[in-house]
This record gives C-alpha cells, sequence and structure tokens, in this order.
C-alpha cells in the first residue's frame, strides 16, 4: 500500500465501527411507493448525476488495515453494481402490493447483508410494485443524516424547481414566560445531574442482569437473526395533533409512546395465554438525535468539518418504560403517563450519558466490548424504536410522484414500520391494527374534553 492510499483512507468514527460488529450489523430501509411505473434507465442516469455519487462515504469502500482497524477509501462507483432492478411481481399471484413489498423487505432484514466489495448501499427498483427500497448501512450515518440526503435528491411534487420542507412536529402546545423558563432552566441542571446518576445505574444493571418479564412479545436468545414480518401502522398527523391538544404541554412524541403502551397492552389482550399483572413494564430503547439543532438539515452544513450538526451518527438512547394496563381504562391517560415518563428523560440528559457511555467503551475497549454492552441491553428489553421528520410536501423522484414513504412522517401522514420475529410475533398485521386503534380511541376520547 503506497502513501498516497494511506493518506486518502479515513478511519471510521465509533459509532461506524460499533454498527460493523455482526452482532449490531444494522441496514437502514426506506421505502418509497411511486404513483407511476418506474423508468430503471432513468432512476440510474438520477444516481449517476447526484450529490450522492460525490458524498464521501457513498463512494468509499470499508477496508480494513493490517491490525484490523476499518477505514473508508475512495473508489469508483459502478453505479449498476447498487441499483438492483427487479421485474417481476415479488410475491405470489394475488397479494397487495404493501404485503408483497414488506415481506421482501423484511427478508432482505436478515438474509442479504450489503457486499463489502462495494459501497454500503444499494437501491432495489420493484417495478412490478412502482416502488423503490433504498439499502444504506447504518455506518454510513443515521436517519437524520440520510434523510438530509433523500431530500437533497427529490423535488416537491406540485414544484420540480423547489426541494421538499420538513417542519417540526415535536414541539409543545403551549408557551412559557421568560421567567418561568430560567426557573425551568436551573432545575432541569439539578434534575439532570441525579437522574443522570440514575441512569448510569440503570444503564449498568440493564447490560449486566435487569431485564423485562416475559410476554407475549419478547424475544430470545439470537433472536435478531430469525425471519421477520413487516406490518404497517398507518396514521394521520392530523389526529395524533388534536390528541396531543387534549394533553397540556404535550407533543407528537409524547402521542406516538403512548399509542404504543395503548397498543401493546391491546395485543397483548389478544395474545397472553393468561392474563397479566396490570401495570407490568415493558421497555423500549429509544434512539434520540443529539444534534445541537433538532431535526434535519441542510447538506451542505452537515458536511462542514466543524459543524455542530455534521454528518454521521450522532444520537444516544434512552431506556423508555410503557405498561401494560388492562381494557376499560382512560386513553388519554396513555398519553399523559408517557408525557410524565418523557419529561423526565429529557430532564435527565440520558441520551448524552448512554452515547458518552458509548464512545468511552468504544475508545477504551474497542467495539466488541462496546457491542457487547449494546447488545446486552437490546437482549433485556423488548422494542427499540426511532423515528424521523419526513416532508411536508409530495415529493418526487425523477419526475415521478412518491405516493408512500414508509418508516418516517410524510405528507400529513405517519407510518410506523413494525418489523418482528415472525415466530414470536406472528401477525403483525393484528399488532399494526391495536396501534392504528389505539389512536382512533384517543382522537375520539379527546373530542370530548
Amino acid at each position: 500500500m503506497g502513501n498516497s492510499e494511506v493518506e486518502r483512507d479515513e478511519p471510521l468514527t465509533p459509532a461506524g465501527r460499533l454498527f460493523l460488529r455482526p452482532e449490531m450489523n444494522q441496514i437502514i430501509h426506506c421505502i418509497i411507493g411511486c404513483k407511476n411505473p418506474i423508468d430503471a434507465a432513468a432512476v440510474i442516469s438520477e444516481i449517476t448525476n447526484s450529490v450522492m455519487i460525490q458524498h464521501p462515504r457513498f463512494s468509499s469502500l470499508m477496508v480494513r488495515n493490517s491490525r484490523g482497524r476499518e477505514h473508508w477509501r475512495k473508489t469508483q462507483i459502478d453505479v449498476d453494481r447498487h441499483v438492483i432492478v427487479v421485474e417481476d411481481p415479488v410475491a405470489g399471484a394475488g397479494a397487495a402490493d404493501e404485503e408483497a413489498v414488506n415481506d421482501y423487505v423484511a427478508d432482505l432484514a436478515v438474509s442479504s447483508p450489503l457486499s463489502p466489495d462495494k459501497p454500503l448501499w444499494e437501491v432495489h427498483l420493484l417495478r412490478a410494485h412502482n416502488c423503490i427500497v433504498f439499502r444504506i448501512h447504518h455506518a454510513l450515518g443515521d436517519g437524520i443524516s440520510l434523510m438530509s440526503m433523500l431530500l437533497e435528491c427529490c423535488r416537491r411534487a406540485d414544484e420540480p424547481d423547489l426541494r421538499p420542507t420538513i417542519s417540526s412536529v415535536g414541539t409543545s402546545s403551549n408557551s412559557s414566560s421568560n421567567r418561568i423558563i430560567q426557573r425551568r432552566k436551573l432545575w432541569k441542571v439539578v434534575v439532570g445531574m441525579l437522574m443522570g446518576l440514575v441512569f448510569i445505574v440503570e444503564f449498568v444493571l440493564r447490560s449486566l442482569w435487569v431485564k423485562d418479564r416475559k410476554t407475549a412479545v419478547s424475544g430470545g436468545a439470537g433472536v435478531e437473526l430469525w425471519p421477520r414480518k413487516l406490518a404497517t401502522a398507518k396514521f394521520w398527523l392530523d389526529d395524533m395533533k388534536m390528541v396531543k391538544e387534549a394533553v397540556a404541554d404535550a407533543t407528537i412524541n409524547d402521542v406516538l409512546f403512548g399509542v404504543i403502551s395503548c397498543g401493546l397492552s391491546r395485543y397483548l389482550d389478544l395474545r397472553s395465554p393468561k392474563a397479566l399483572r396490570d401495570g407490568v413494564q415493558i421497555t423500549g430503547v429509544a434512539m434520540v438525535n443529539l444534534r445541537k439543532q433538532p431535526g434535519l438539515q441542510e447538506l451542505s452544513d452537515m458536511m462542514k468539518g466543524n459543524s455542530g450538526i455534521r454528518w454521521g451518527n450522532k444520537f444516544g438512547m434512552l431506556l423508555l418504560p410503557v405498561y401494560y394496563h388492562q381494557g376499560g381504562a382512560d386513553p388519554l391517560q396513555y398519553v399523559k403517563r408517557a408525557k410524565q415518563m418523557i419529561d423526565l428523560k429529557k430532564q435527565s440528559l440520558e441520551a448524552h450519558f448512554s452515547y458518552n457511555i458509548g464512545y468511552l467503551a468504544m475508545s477504551c475497549f474497542g467495539p466488541k466490548v462496546a457491542s457487547w454492552l449494546n447488545y446486552r441491553i437490546v437482549c433485556n428489553t423488548t422494542f427499540t424504536i426511532s423515528n424521523v421528520i419526513g416532508p411536508k410536501e409530495e415529493i418526487a423522484i425523477v419526475g415521478n410522484p412518491a405516493i408512500t414513504m414508509h418508516m418516517l412522517s410524510y405528507a400529513g401522514r405517519a407510518d410506523m414500520q413494525i418489523l418482528v420475529a415472525k415466530d414470536i410475533v406472528p401477525d403483525p398485521q393484528v399488532l399494526a391494527k391495536c396501534f392504528e386503534d389505539a389512536l382512533h380511541q384517543m382522537k375520539e376520547a379527546a373530542t370530548q374534553e
């Protein structure tokens, strides 16, 4: 290896190294359903001339040196190797497009790793279903980074010369005076320090032996390698906003976790062979963006080396407990409990502690120990969740309007993709329906407030 090659190589970040571990090998899938038939040649041409090809992560191989350390090495891109065109239907005759595509992506999630002999991304064109599937390794960046990249490559369907816009849906409904804000800041510092200590203890205990009680949605050893099924729960953001307005100072995220708590309770009522004790805790792991500016940013800003919002993996995790409650409870109580819990989590600086603990473990002990810690936390909890804000307007890809975008909010809708081990949750469509019914029930309760 010549000196010029060594100079071109760039070390992976600690988070990037973590996501390449076999236990943590993560690929992000984004599904886009198009209105019209897909022109494969036009898509390939668009990708060839896009900013994505010029991006240093999307145009680099992941290589290891003689000591096993991972580096990015610039390479020439052969777009034809990255675009997989599937002409025939991916399911049997009569299968609905959404179900067929969901099954296709669920199979990809466990059976088709990205080849290391090319940059770690692919685009699958499912022409029989008018659908595009983006597959991007998590080592290239987190959801915020990748969504910023995607929107840079798209245009608004109603204004082809304009890029899509983003608006935050997580803000609370009420404002406070400056004096109250100052008091809250002081209180947050005190509570943050105390709750930070609590989190460190909880993090260690979860890594070692504390685990959720066994329920009908609990996994087992090696569950990350089991065959998967994928289903979609569909919500309208206006419905979520109506519920948010009915709970003082609530946010869309509060409503989302209220829906998860209520929906899981509904599903466990259906699936549990014997009644669970009311109030049983089911713990989730949520990913939180830690950039200085919330939401999505301009791609040019993210590529600046000295930017506080720069490209990469910049997120922490929260341990979020939800609780099983038998039917008959006021559905808005789920939102109120979620808000109370999330407010404490925000004050605790828990996400920042988790990020720094992971960074310290990676730096001092290497990816093997860091991945073991993360893997143990995932094993001892019940579910993981992440959410990304998407475009307000309908978008077009190569002039083809997108009618659906899964795994994020889009044009007034919010689709929740539910990926499960099919031996544990054989009917994820039923679970999705439980989440949808939970929001409908909350909306009805909100109209009566």
